[in-house]
Formats: C-alpha cells, sequence, structure tokens
C-alpha cells in the first residue's frame, strides 16, 4: 500500500480513553512478586525497566509523523494514544525505581544502555522509527490475549498491584493497537521495512527485558542454577507459544491490527472503568480469586 492508497479504517474500539494510572506501589514492594517465581517476576521486571525508554520514543516518533498526516480522525488518534503512553510509561518509571530501591540498583546499568539505544535510534530515519513502533505494537496484541487471557496462569497469588498494573496497561495496548500501524500506513506504507520493524521492535525489548531479567538473578545468586535455566525454558517457551504466532501474522503482507480480536474480559474491564466515578481508584484484580474476575 502507498500513501496516496491510506484511508482511515474504524477502530475496533469507540474511543482510546486516557486514564489514571494511580496504582500505589507499596514502597517495601518485593521485587519478586510472583511467589517461589525469581524468573516470571525478574523479566516482566525487565520489560518494565524498558518503558520509560521505548514509550517516550513512541510519543516522539508519532508526534514527527503527525506533522504529515491530514486525517483528523488518525491525528485525534494520535494524540490518545501519546496520552496513553505517557501515562503508561511515567507508572513504570514509579514502579521501576521501587526495584532498585528495593535490592537491585544494578538495573540502573542497564537504564544507561537503554538511553544510548534510543537516542541512537531516533538518529534514524523517520520510516525506521515508525516501522520499528509499528512493530513493537504488533507484539502487544500477542501480549494482551496471553496477560489477560492467561491471567489465572500468570498471577496466580501474585502481588495484586503489579499484577493490575500489567493488566491494564495491556488493556489500553489493545485499544490503542491500530495507531502505530495506521500511522506507518499513512506516512509510508513499503512492506519490507514494516516487516523487518516487527523483528526490530519486538526482538529489541524481548532482548532488554532478558538482560534486566539475568541482572536481577544474578545478584539473587540465582542465575547459573539449573532450576533457574528450567523455568528461564519455560516462560521462554510461554512467549514463544503465546505471542510467535501474533508477530508471524503481522509479518504477512495483508497484515492488519484489526484482524486481532480483544478477549471478552478486557471488554468487560473497559465496561467496568466507565462506572467508576472521576478521581476513584482502580479496584485491584483479586489474585487469590482463582477465576480472577473484572474487579468491578
Amino acid at each position: 500500500m502507498s500513501v496516496a492508497e491510506y484511508k482511515y479504517q474504524a477502530k475496533d474500539v469507540d474511543e482510546i480513553v486516557s486514564r489514571d494510572f494511580n496504582f500505589d506501589f507499596p514502597l517495601d514492594l518485593d521485587p519478586v512478586w510472583v511467589p517461589d517465581n525469581p524468573v516470571r517476576s525478574h523479566l516482566f521486571n525487565g520489560f518494565s525497566l524498558s518503558m520509560p525508554y521505548l514509550e517516550p520514543f513512541l510519543i516522539r516518533s508519532a508526534l514527527k509523523a503527525r506533522e504529515q498526516i491530514e486525517d483528523p480522525c488518525l491525528v485525534d488518534d494520535i494524540q490518545q494514544f501519546n496520552r496513553q503512553e505517557a501515562n503508561h510509561f511515567k507508572c513504570h518509571r514509579r514502579y521501576n525505581q521501587i526495584l532498585k530501591d528495593n535490592g537491585y540498583p544494578e538495573l540502573a546499568r542497564v537504564e544507561a544502555h537503554m538511553t544510548k539505544a534510543y537516542a541512537r535510534l531516533e538518529e534514524k530515519n523517520l520510516e525506521t522509527q515508525l516501522a520499528y513502533g509499528a512493530g513493537f505494537e504488533s507484539m502487544t496484541n500477542g501480549f494482551t490475549n496471553w496477560f489477560v487471557g492467561k491471567r489465572k496462569a500468570l498471577f496466580e497469588g501474585a502481588n495484586p498491584h503489579v499484577s493490575s498494573f500489567w493488566i491494564m496497561h495491556m488493556i489500553e495496548e489493545g485499544e490503542h493497537k491500530t495507531v502505530a500501524f495506521d500511522v506507518y500506513m499513512a506516512t509510508s506504507g513499503r512492506y519490507l521495512p514494516r516487516m523487518l520493524g516487527v523483528l526490530h521492535g519486538s526482538g529489541h525489548i524481548l532482548m532488554l527485558g532478558l538482560w534486566a531479567m539475568f541482572v536481577a538473578l544474578k545478584k539473587d545468586n540465582l542465575l547459573f542454577r539449573p532450576r533457574t535455566w528450567l523455568g528461564i525454558a519455560r516462560e521462554m517457551s510461554s512467549i514463544l507459544f503465546n505471542i510467535g504466532p501474533y508477530l508471524l501474522r503481522a509479518m504477512k503482507p495483508s497484515f492488519n491490527p484489526r484482524q486481532e480480536s480483544e478477549p471478552q474480559w478486557m471488554k468487560d474491564w473497559v465496561a467496568g472503568y466507565a462506572t467508576l466515578p472521576a478521581g476513584a481508584n482502580i479496584p485491584l484484580v483479586d489474585t487469590s480469586d482463582p477465576e480472577m474476575p473484572v474487579p468491578f
């Protein structure tokens, strides 16, 4: 598809909602927040560590692209996308500081690398930046369905603040799943850079998350234990099984994120949130409940 052929299509949601991320993380929060599972805890913590670098990059790239876009619907989507992403990375930054304060100051070394990595990425041409963003966002379609659909297996007995934070983050990723793709298609539309962006954006975040996980596991004196490597193998197999199909579909020439459906639990959560009075705290998912129902 060329830029001249781009036509805005309706989203799967009526609107992209900017919500308060008012999660009050306990200051004494244990970074191993999934009981008896330091590998999963540190892997997700590693993904969190990257968000204050990735999401501002996505915002800045979208703002650069907006100068080339005339469609008012897409311009509005970009504005709402940026508001959601800004809320995300600010909350991740607070959470990440707690991780460092509570035993893992070594993660600052990974953050220093991330600062340089995204500075280098912003030196690339805009098409490469937008392809990276569209590629990463195609991966979050899989994460949304994984985190919500497999919430019982992933978060049973886990810290409800962190679990609810991740689930809400992925719900909003599902809401704005079309925006990065649409921005790329409206400004470039070339297939090969977009396909490579799927590998670049998703692969980069996965590698950064793994690096941070290894740093934390080494700090815990767990990195070289067989049980730890069995845990790493299980988590990576789960990612491959649950996320891999989304990445493969995203690399197809005919791909459009509108082809990916959202779980009903997510839709029920969005409907429940709409009933909250202004300024109300977001209710936490009950990770002790075997069904982990929508918390509204």
